[in-house]
């Protein structure tokens, strides 16, 4: 029922004596030829014809950096639309009004109750069953976007009352337009609980349908 809610030692000695004996040796060779060196490399670099006969560009090396290619623009994704509600189902219901259904999510349904094109009330199941009690013609509309009604068959809570298919109900008042029905199996284990609180509720218990007012009334239909 839904409501129921790696060793490198040596190496490292051996290349350490050796990048200091560099370091000695490189400032004496360097203090008089590093700025003609770098002139020098960038003149010696010829260019080189492209395939179309066109001269390719020298490459600079040292201080500078070849210039990199713009980015290509990235693609825009197409906008998400939202998507569209499905089309209204409309049903019968045991009065003469009509329940006019439909899922706007995931195991979620409203459904109007329509007299005479008056919506007269509206249930909504959004990851639970609802009920309601419409002058005396009981409602559920479950998870499945289904819905059944039925007439009359109401006790006045609180108290324990016996429920179609073999149900057990205890019905206790928590609160102003608040109950509790305790929905209690053969083995008087309680499988499921309806709260109604300021507002009906409605539940399914192995294809039974049940439903619980603010007022305390439950009433349930096979």
């Amino acid at each position: 029922m839904s409501p129921f809610t790696t060793r490198r030692a040596t190496t490292v000695r051996t290349l350490a004596g050796t990048i200091l004996a560099a370091a000695l040796i490189v400032p004496a060779a360097t203090a008089c030829s590093s700025t003609s060196a770098a002139h020098t490399t960038a003149a010696a670099t010829p260019t080189t014809p492209d395939a179309q006969g066109t001269a390719a560009p020298a490459t600079t090396t040292g201080a500078h950096r070849t210039t990199a290619p713009p980015a290509s623009p990235r693609a825009t994704a197409p906008a998400t639309t939202a998507k569209p509600k499905s089309p209204v189902r409309t049903q019968s219901l045991v009065d003469g009004s009509t329940a006019e259904v439909q899922e706007v999510g995931a195991q979620h349904y409203v459904a109007k109750i329509v007299h005479n094109g008056d919506v007269l009330a509206t249930l909504e199941a959004n990851d639970s069953d609802a009920g309601l009690d419409a002058n005396d013609m009981f409602v559920v509309l479950s998870l499945d976007g289904q819905v059944h009604s039925w007439m009359g068959g109401g006790n006045q809570g609180p108290g324990t009352f016996k429920l179609a298919g073999g149900w057990t109900a205890k019905v206790t008042k928590i609160g102003d337009l608040r109950y509790r029905a305790q929905i209690i199996g053969n083995d008087n284990s309680v499988d499921g609980t309806l709260e109604s609180n300021q507002h009906d509720a409605g539940g399914v218990a192995n294809g039974v349908y049940i439903v619980l007012t603010a007022g305390g009334e439950i009433s349930a239909h096979l």
